[in-house]
């Protein structure tokens, strides 16, 4: 890193370490990535209801901006909160839906209360988590892993390089789903008006 007269790290060279961290961390992903995902993509287009994502924190934040991303693109989403989940909104779900959620530890307390009542619905569920041996993983039906060695926040403990490899886990997920689908421009402008 190069450093300014007073010092201090420049924030030029903060913002370049950050980007560096985080395409790093979707390098890992890249390389995690096997044939979970081609099943992903099966279950969602066999699905005759919607996907409904669930998070919490700042997994939630990236599970509502996926979920908004698959109601866009032709896969009928919607985000619920798993707090809420556990205080009346499982009833949101249908028996055909399929459940996406997601939790860089898989073990979230508010998800982790939830699983046992999506699992006892028989909805197929589809974890997105950089934990492989957690909760969340044990329950669901596949894991799309996403292995990060560091946060990019310097105290290795703000989400930042676990939601980008998320969101980026959903927008692989989204485009695959509209290649499959032949989703088109005019599809795209139906639900953009």
């Amino acid at each position: 890193m190069h450093a300014s007269t007073n010092n201090k790290t420049s924030s030029l060279d903060i913002a370049r370490e950050v980007f560096e961290i985080e395409l790093e961390s979707i390098k890992q992903v890249i390389d995690a990535l096997g044939d979970e995902f081609e099943q992903a993509v099966e279950e969602v287009l066999k699905v005759k209801g919607r996907v409904v994502v669930t998070g919490m924190g700042k997994s939630g934040h990236v599970g509502a901006k996926i979920a908004a991303t698959l109601a866009s693109t032709g896969t009928p989403s919607f985000f619920v909160h798993p707090a809420e989940m556990g205080h009346g909104d499982l009833g949101m779900l249908k028996a055909d839906d399929l459940v996406l959620a997601l939790s860089f530890s898989g073990n979230t307390e508010e998800l982790r209360k939830v699983l046992p009542a999506i699992k006892k619905r028989s909805l197929p569920l589809i974890a997105i988590t950089g934990g492989k041996e957690s909760s969340l993983a044990s329950f669901a039906d596949i894991v799309l892993h996403t292995p990060i060695s560091q946060e990019a926040c310097p105290l290795d403990l703000a989400p930042t390089s676990s939601t980008t490899v998320a969101l980026v886990m959903g927008d692989a997920l989204a485009v695959a789903l509209m290649k499959r689908r032949d989703f088109k421009k005019e599809d795209f402008a139906q639900s953009h008006p």
